[in-house]
C-alpha cells in the first residue's frame, strides 16, 4: 500500500510573506491569534505553506 502524501512545506513568516500572498504583519497577527496552525522552534515560527494557501482558497471575495 502506498500513500500519496507529500512532506509539508514548512516556511518562516518572512519566507511566506516574500511569496506575496500575505504581508508579514498579517501573518504574525494570524499566528498570535491562533488562527493559523504553526510550530515554534526556538524563536522561529514555522508555518505549513500549503495550509495557508488552502485557508486563503476558502475565503470568498463578495462585494
Amino acid at each position: 500500500m502506498t500513500e500519496n502524501k507529500t512532506m509539508p512545506q514548512m516556511m518562516t513568516i518572512r519566507q511566506i510573506a516574500a511569496t506575496g500572498i500575505l504581508p508579514e504583519h498579517a501573518l504574525r497577527v494570524l499566528v498570535k491569534s491562533g488562527k493559523i496552525p504553526h510550530l515554534t522552534v526556538g524563536k522561529k515560527v514555522l508555518i505549513n505553506y500549503n495550509t495557508v494557501l488552502h485557508m486563503l482558497e476558502g475565503l470568498s471575495c463578495e462585494g
